[in-house]
């Protein structure tokens, strides 16, 4: 559910400095970004650039040294590593380029896996497991463990389970990146049809202009800093 003000995501003034040894990396430096809710954001940038920082930041992986950052208007700052968790966990989805399938686990499994930990029954958990396999396309795969599935299908498995818990923020950080041009343009086209069927807001970290190309708009990162897109004071 958004917020009144309209924003999924706010950040505003958000900086974050990495060392390298003896030398402070500066991944982003005073970036403000608003996404309203419901939208299909592509941020774009070169390796380096700072946009994986920015989507950890959002996603309250990653603390930014400064700066404030809201996920539908809850100040994320103001909590707790227990309530940050706990929000992230019915909040946000998440799907990375490594897929983080755990390899004993069966694709049905993999799916639950988010219902499980938040101690929902398992009555629950398997129906709704096997809707989202079925709506990626993977219903006959139920079965097969990580190692029996294709990269591609694999990703798919990966989108399923980020979609299991109904939240309302979906983040993928170079979802594509593992796969070949083929799988990668049936996984976009998923992502995108799927959170257009469940109202979700998805900000989608690439490299590649015909991944973004799916997106409602695109912001662009470089050095750290935004060249354009949805800024916001």
């Amino acid at each position: 559910m958004a917020h009144p003000n309209g924003h999924a995501v706010e950040l505003h003034h958000v900086s974050k400095v990495y060392r390298q040894g003896a030398i402070p990396v500066r991944a982003l430096d005073g970036v403000s970004l608003r996404v309203p809710a419901g939208a299909f954001v592509a941020i774009m940038g070169a390796s380096g650039s700072g946009k994986s920082t920015l989507l950890h930041i959002a996603a309250g992986l990653t603390t930014p040294d400064a700066g404030d950052v809201s996920l539908f208007g809850q100040a994320l700052q103001r909590l707790s590593d227990d309530e940050l968790t706990r929000f992230r966990r019915e909040r946000v989805g998440l799907i990375f380029q490594t897929f983080n399938l755990l390899p004993t686990m069966t694709a049905l499994e993999n799916v639950g896996l988010p219902l499980l930990i938040q101690g929902k029954p398992l009555a629950h958990i398997r129906p709704r497991a096997l809707a989202l396999l079925d709506a990626v396309g993977l219903s006959d795969r139920r079965d097969h463990r990580p190692d029996e599935l294709s990269g591609g299908q694999q990703q798919r498995v990966a989108i399923a389970r980020a979609l299991v818990h109904d939240a309302p923020l979906l983040l993928a950080d170079e979802p594509t990146g593992n796969l070949d041009s083929r799988a990668g343009k049936d996984v976009l086209g998923l992502i995108r049809d799927l959170a257009r069927q469940h109202a979700r807001t998805v900000i989608l970290v690439t490299h590649a202009p015909d991944a973004a190309a799916i997106a409602d708009s695109v912001v662009h990162l470089a050095d750290g800093r935004l060249v354009d897109g949805l800024t916001g004071q």
